[in-house]
């Protein structure tokens, strides 16, 4: 279980975890995003990406989600921080009329990622290739690290939250899944 400081810690490292893998789309750091898509680790800008987690124990967390940024990020010229768990970001998977659970692969998708007791890894970055393939945003890389940094802490349940986010009405799942207020 994260003590509450731990919580605060992981919450500004994942901040700023974000607001350098953004600098790098801004900047047009090309070579080092292209780094983090290597799957090899040991680059020095997964290495790099490392240096933001708090607790050793998290390394992994930090560099597999600056892997997954990188990936949705290839070949553009801004970044995108993302909104949402995700969940909510799943719930964009698809075609107009037919997106998240309205989409059998969408919810495949989502169904391997909430039933595994390890982090899966492959299954998140299927996820993001599908949202980058669907031109709709990613999650919130901030969120995302978190959620996953938490993914074993069996009271803070993400695989679950991540399921009824994704299964939701529209605009009540545990995060916000819409830009701007309703009138």
């Amino acid at each position: 279980m994260t003590s509450a400081p731990g919580r605060q810690a992981t919450q500004e490292s994942a901040v700023q975890l974000t607001g350098w893998l953004t600098s790098l789309v801004h900047n047009r750091q090309y070579g080092d995003l292209a780094q983090l898509r290597r799957a090899t680790a040991g680059t020095a800008a997964s290495i790099r990406a490392g240096w933001y987690t708090p607790s050793e124990d998290s390394r992994e967390v930090y560099e597999q989600v600056a892997f997954l940024f990188a990936v949705y990020h290839r070949g553009m010229g801004r970044p995108t921080r993302g909104f949402g768990s995700l969940g909510t970001a799943a719930r964009r998977i698809g075609r107009p009329g037919g997106r998240g659970p309205e989409d059998p692969g969408a919810v495949r998708l989502v169904d391997r990622i909430v039933a595994s007791r390890r982090i899966p890894w492959r299954h998140l970055q299927h996820t993001i290739t599908r949202l980058r393939s669907c031109e709709q945003q990613p999650p919130s890389w901030t969120d995302l690290v978190i959620d996953l940094d938490r993914w074993n802490d069996r009271k803070a349940r993400i695989a679950y939250s991540w399921a009824v986010d994704f299964h939701a009405p529209s605009g009540e799942g545990r995060t916000t899944s819409q830009k701007g207020s309703s009138t």
